[in-house]
């Protein structure tokens, strides 16, 4: 049997050995430390940013035609951000506080009868993201977004932020988010309801409060889901969209004398969905197509069946190294306005949903924006030049022509020029500074009888010449930037 024994000599310590071996232990112990707290305040950020945006505007048959002898509206609104974002580990958080309104609109002192539809201050973002995979992870990304938010893809045409607005656009949602090698995945949902209840979850898409829904059709979702699927490929991008949004189910009760008709909300809902997919293809260095397709279907909010679409194609060419032209066109299906519309009868107008139709049919906003056209659907032509005359300084020139996409009624059993008008949009861009953006725009119409008749806009002795402008002053300040 072996015993194993220490051979080794023991050495004596001295105190100042053991001094010095514990001041450098103590050393080593407090500098890993200061480098995990470094590295960690190195992922974690915090952003605090802001925006005032006034812009003046100068309204002459803005969004509808105006009758002969009306004078043109002036009025400045502003819109002022604070946002705060701070990102850690596994976790993103972002709020921004907005407030709209018009110059004037309140009182110079406190004013305590201004109403609940004035009152422009909002929460316009409060999300947080938290990361379902750690950094050690091959994925790009997978986590959940949840909290208010604005959901935006692709041209915007469908979903968008609505930037032009004001207000801008934004959802109470929840969004699973997969990004990896090219691809974006999302699914996403939202339940909405107007208060706590005890019981039931009927939802008044049509409060009195607020300016619900879009496009003018004048009801708020109850409830949505969707999903999204996006390549990037070496010839452009190409995407894939389900969204089916839902309505809350209501009747018509008749009561009173005289009768009076009013909607009563029940339970269920009616449920439109809409499918399709977009495209941005590079076919040569200097040529670019663009374009989407979306059906439409199931039912919509008064609980029609629907059988809608949406075609769109953009072509943009550049010349030189300045100079970017190209024409386009969508087409926006609609109803047959000769024919009798009953709550049988098929739903073939699209809605293009959530999106930013500023951006696409004329910066005069006459097509699904706030106010109605009837429900013919539209064909817009366009031709779109711009200029990039330095870096800082942008000239852009579109041209639509506006046309019925469906017959029009003359009221008489006849039909109407489906033609509806002409319009030439211009507008400029200037970049005195990173964060201080100018911009100018001015829009004309040469508008048809035809969008003035009762089945379009419907304004008896029309001026059918409007015009549109507007100066707008952009800041956007990174208050913790580094000088």
């Amino acid at each position: 049997m072996f015993q194993l024994t220490n051979t080794k000599p023991t050495t004596k310590i001295s105190k100042k050995e053991r001094f010095f071996n514990t001041k450098l232990s103590k050393s080593i112990l407090l500098g890993f430390a200061i480098t995990c707290f470094s590295q960690y305040e190195a992922k974690a950020q915090f952003t605090l940013t802001g925006q005032v945006r006034p812009r003046v505007e100068v309204r002459a048959g803005q969004g509808t035609l105006q009758q002969e002898g009306d004078k043109a509206a002036i009025f400045t609104s502003q819109r002022t951000r604070l946002s705060a974002g701070y990102s850690g580990y596994r976790f993103k958080l972002f709020t921004t506080l907005q407030d709209v309104r018009v110059w004037g609109q309140d009182a110079s002192t406190i004013n305590r009868t201004t109403t609940e539809a004035n009152n422009g201050i909002l929460l316009h973002e409060a999300w947080a993201e938290i990361s379902l995979v750690d950094t050690l992870s091959t994925i790009q990304n997978l986590s959940v977004k949840a909290g208010r938010q604005e959901i935006a893809y692709d041209d915007q045409k469908v979903l968008g932020s609505l930037d032009w607005l004001q207000q801008g656009r934004r959802h109470d949602a929840i969004i699973l988010k997969y990004a990896n090698k090219g691809w974006i995945a999302d699914i996403g949902a939202a339940f909405n309801q107007n208060k706590e209840l005890n019981t039931g979850t009927i939802y008044n898409g049509t409060n009195p409060a607020y300016g619900a829904g879009t496009n003018g059709i004048g009801t708020m979702y109850k409830s949505f889901q969707y999903a999204y699927i996006g390549k990037k490929f070496f010839f452009g991008d190409l995407s894939f969209l389900f969204f089916k949004d839902d309505f809350n189910k209501y009747t018509n009760v008749t009561s009173g004398t005289p009768p009076v008709t009013t909607k009563v909300n029940g339970e269920g809902v009616w449920s439109r969905n809409t499918t399709g997919i977009y495209y941005n293809v590079n076919a040569t260095r200097k040529l670019n197509f663009m374009g989407s397709y979306y059906y439409q279907g199931g039912h919509d909010k008064d609980g029609r069946s629907l059988n809608a679409n949406l075609f769109s194609i953009t072509s943009t060419y550049q010349i030189g190294r300045k100079l970017f032209v190209g024409p386009g066109v969508d087409y926006l299906s609609g109803d047959d306005g000769t024919k009798t519309v009953t709550a049988d009868s098929k739903n073939n107008r699209f809605d293009p949903l959530y999106g930013t139709p500023h951006k696409f049919w004329g910066s005069m906003d006459y097509f699904y924006a706030a106010n109605g056209f009837g429900k013919q659907g539209l064909l817009n032509y366009f031709f779109k030049i711009k200029y990039n005359a330095k870096d800082n300084l942008t000239f852009a020139l579109d041209v639509h022509g506006f046309e019925s996409a469906n017959t029009l009624s003359n009221g008489a059993g006849g039909k109407l020029n489906s033609y509806l008008g002409t319009e030439l949009d211009f507008q400029v861009k200037y970049n005195l500074t990173k964060i201080i953006n100018l911009e100018a725009g001015y829009s004309f119409m040469q508008a048809t009888n035809s969008m003035a008749s009762a089945a379009v806009k419907n304004v008896a002795n029309a001026d059918l010449t409007p015009q549109f402008a507007y100066i707008m002053l952009n800041i956007k300040p990174n208050f913790l930037a580094k000088k």
